[in-house]
């Protein structure tokens, strides 16, 4: 067995570059799969952090008025017997200039099953609370405060400087806290962000307080969303383009495969005359595969990281923006994911060895020697091929079929599996329609010696080159329908920032200054309107739908949902977008007026809502039952929410005041005006935004968002492309012999090579103009069931044709530049190369 194997290998010691194609194919899928899943790995990491740390496992308590919790709320109802603990957060800046999260504690009063309640001995405990106290810290945010991480006992004890000069507590390494948090004695927390005698909130245990007290705000643990919860989808996301990069890259490794084994059957028809059996030399080559997996998975394992490494920034950016959820900036990867890396790379490579296996284990002795025997059966497979995308075409339409009658805004694994079926469906059906439109344009070029010529040379390439255009064709479906998808986004979310953000400043003010500055507003000739915004929190308890009786009964529900209040002024109402309304848009706003209710497309999707409907609200005052009048978008809000007029959520649910937002009169002063605002009330910087500032600000938000999917896009064409070259490289020999007779024609090389370019752009074209209809496809796919599914609101479908015409140009420009290698070998062939070429055809 072992001369039989080193035999075996032999052909890669002749062949050198086909090793490098299929070890390449190997190495770049298992980059691009390994390098997502280091991402999603580090990004779940993080979220359990987040998710241990004490205050998800806690109910909070806030004061009603919106005013800020002191000691003496603390200490009142301590006395009263509550089980209240306190809590302080903020932010302070490292000397990097890292905002760090700060978190002050009281370990004493925290509940006993809390993890800094119980932190080891009682010494570690009173270390904590004693000066010179500790910072407990995760090991991965001591690089961001400028600690040499290589000595662990240096570490431990550091007291690293902040920006602005202050120094931390004694530092204590905690890992199951998130990146970049500071836990600290409560005390020490108001010392560093002067905060004086003010708290965040207070905590308690989870149901340990029946009701609120009085003039406090009761929001229980099971009303929080986990952010392992919320970015599923998003995870769920770069998982399917990754398996699509790893789907592009085994095309290679498949078309490198059938080469080496097509040229070693005067090897493998040896080996079994010398007494080889058939199953063994199978099992020989199954062998090989799994040799060469292993070399590829392990290289592809280490970019893959170093890939994770650069994409997490953006990935760590995209997770903040849409959800308000951190991610560590290094990786941290358990032992099971380097397995999984493995088994996934190995398993992809015997799945796309499988028929060449098959196909070398059918073959007789004597067909072994001819290589026809791998080729006579071509159209036969067409045939199979065309009638194999019948039921995958038939089962993604009985999926959608299925999917279709599913509540709204479920099924994202199910809307995968259709895209899927999709793209296969395009894959299997594209060899036998290029052999068909081949077959016609050579009817109908009849009398072009040279043209016919071509045509049929590329008939006989299709057998290889079909699972390069496969590849080409899935990756600019693919590609097209992302970068239309997110091209939409785009589009959209712009003008929805347009039509939402109406009012030229937007302050927010304290609490106990609202009134005070609403009234001065009120008297400034320079303010038009103003806009007054309050938000509360709710539990939607019971859902009665307008259908008649006894087709959808009312729903009980316990669904958390956000209340928000706007005000609907001259400038807001004729440019707040609605989707659907129940009587007309104006009817719409004069019953939002008139204390009725908008919902946001979220909770329209997730409960099945339309206009019309009657939802109960579970308020701090009691239930309320509202009409819903109108559906809104509302991109980017993982909630649902309920939208009234900002008079209504003072009156019914006691909110306290939010922002205001500032409408100037034609020719006002904003320099001025914002001025005088922070000097006459003592403002800080921040309590004042400018429109044009926080329009720049989401810009640049949503272009990190979605950046990721835009290199794992462009990656994926770039595999695509690889997978074309190593067909045409694979060939290159083959070609040059049926040049040659056309060489020693006459027909000079500069011509021959520009057939060559010819044949594969324009076989290239054609896959990109049938990958069009497909990407839209995709695309519609993309916006209607996975965008609904993974953030819960419905895109409208947009079509840009330059993004098409660029994907058709991309096929023939990445085509031209897989051809340019194989080209440029021909042209240095010297003429006695192409004689000897021509006699050994």
């Amino acid at each position: 067995m072992l001369t039989a194997l080193a035999t075996l290998l032999s052909h890669y010691r002749r062949h050198p570059g086909q090793l490098a194609m299929l070890l390449l194919g190997l190495w770049v899928a298992s980059a691009l799969w390994s390098g997502v899943q280091a991402i999603n790995t580090s990004a779940r990491d993080s979220y359990a952090r987040a998710e241990a740390l004490f205050t998800t496992g806690l109910d909070r308590l806030e004061r009603q008025d919106g005013e800020a919790l002191t000691r003496e709320d603390f200490v009142r109802l301590r006395r009263a017997g509550l089980p209240v603990s306190p809590l302080l957060e903020g932010e302070l800046e490292a000397s990097d200039g890292t905002s760090l999260r700060v978190i002050g504690i009281d370990p004493l009063t925290l509940p006993g099953d809390s993890a800094f309640a119980t932190a080891g001995s009682r010494g570690e405990l009173t270390a904590f609370f004693t000066p010179p106290w500790q910072t407990r810290l995760a090991p991965d945010t001591l690089t961001t405060l400028g600690v040499d991480v290589s000595n662990a006992e240096q570490a431990k004890g550091a007291e690293p400087a902040l920006a602005d000069g202050q120094r931390l507590p004694p530092l204590v390494i905690a890992p199951a806290l998130p990146p970049d948090t500071l836990v600290m004695d409560i005390a020490v927390a108001a010392r560093l962000l002067d905060r004086g005698t003010t708290l965040s909130r207070l905590v308690t245990a989870p149901d340990a307080l029946a009701v609120a007290p009085e003039g406090m705000v009761l929001t229980r643990v099971d009303t929080r969303i986990s952010p392992g919860q919320l970015t599923e989808s998003f995870h769920l996301n770069l998982t399917a383009m990754a398996l699509l990069a790893l789907v592009v890259g085994l095309f290679i490794v498949q078309a490198a495969l059938g080469l080496a084994l097509e040229q070693r059957l005067g090897m493998l028809r040896t080996l079994r005359a010398l007494g080889v059996p058939g199953r063994r030399l199978v099992a020989l080559l199954a062998f090989e595969l799994i040799l060469l997996g292993l070399l590829g998975a392990l290289a592809g394992i280490v970019s893959g990281v170093w890939l994770a490494r650069a994409l997490l920034p953006d990935v760590a950016a995209t997770l903040g923006s849409l959800y308000g959820t951190g991610v560590g900036a290094e990786l941290s990867l358990p032992w099971h994911y380097w397995l999984g890396g493995i088994a996934v790379t190995l398993g992809g490579l015997l799945l796309a060895g499988a028929g060449v296996l098959w196909r070398a284990a059918r073959l007789s002795v004597l067909g072994l020697g001819h290589a026809q025997a791998w080729r006579a059966g071509y159209h036969r497979q067409l045939r199979r091929m065309a009638l194999a995308g019948v039921p995958v075409a038939l089962g993604g339409l009985a999926l959608w079929a299925w999917l279709s009658r599913q509540p709204a805004g479920e099924g994202l694994v199910a809307g995968f599996m259709i895209l899927a079926a999709l793209l296969l469906t395009g894959a299997l059906w594209l060899p036998p329609i290029l052999a068909t439109l081949l077959a016609g344009l050579a009817r109908l070029t009849r009398g072009r010696p040279l043209v016919q010529w071509a045509l049929a040379d590329l008939q006989l390439q299709l057998p290889r080159l079909s699972l390069a255009m496969m590849a080409l064709l899935i990756a600019l479906a693919a590609n097209l329908g992302v970068s239309s998808m997110v091209g939409g986004f785009r589009l959209t979310f712009l003008d929805w920032l347009d039509q939402r953000l109406v009012a030229d400043l937007y302050l927010h003010p304290p609490a106990a200054q609202f009134d005070e500055i609403d009234a001065w507003l009120a008297s400034q000739t320079g303010v038009a309107e103003r806009l007054a915004t309050r938000h509360a929190e709710a539990v939607l308890s019971e859902v009665d739908y307008r259908e008649a009786p006894g087709e959808r009964p009312p729903a009980a529900l316990d669904l958390p949902v956000s209340v928000y209040g706007i005000t609907p002024g001259e400038t807001l109402t004729p440019r707040w977008p609605l989707l659907s309304t129940l009587a007309g848009r104006e009817a719409a706003w004069q019953a939002f007026r008139d204390g009725e209710a908008f919902v946001n497309e979220q909770l329209a999707i997730d409960q099945g809502l339309s206009p019309g409907d009657r939802l109960v609200l579970t308020t701090p005052t009691g239930e309320t039952s509202l009409d819903v009048v109108a559906v809104y978008p509302d991109y980017g809000n993982p909630r649902g929410e309920v939208l009234l007029s900002t008079s209504q959520l003072a009156q019914r649910f006691q909110a306290p005041p939010g922002s205001l937002g500032l409408v100037l009169a034609p020719g006002a002063d904003e320099a001025a005006l914002a001025e005088a605002l922070t000097t006459r009330f003592g403002l800080g910087r921040d309590a004042l935004q400018d429109q044009r500032e926080i329009k720049r600000i989401s810009t640049t938000i949503f272009e990190r968002t979605f950046s990721i999917t835009r290199a794992l896009s462009a990656l994926t064409l770039v595999v695509a492309g690889l997978a074309l070259l190593t067909s045409l490289l694979a060939q290159a020999r083959e070609r040059r012999r049926r040049l040659a007779p056309l060489w020693a024609l006459g027909v000079p090389r500069t011509r021959l090579i520009t057939v060559q370019l010819a044949q594969l752009s324009g076989v290239s074209l054609l896959t990109a103009l049938l990958a069009v209809p497909l990407g839209i496809t995709v695309t519609a796919g993309l916006v209607a069931v996975i965008n609904v599914a993974a953030f819960g609101w419905r895109l409208p479908l947009h079509l840009f044709p330059g993004e098409i015409l660029l994907t058709v140009a991309t096929a023939v420009v990445v085509a031209l530049l897989a051809a340019a290698l194989p080209s440029l070998s021909l042209w240095r062939t010297p003429p006695r190369a192409l004689l000897a070429e021509e006699q050994a055809a």
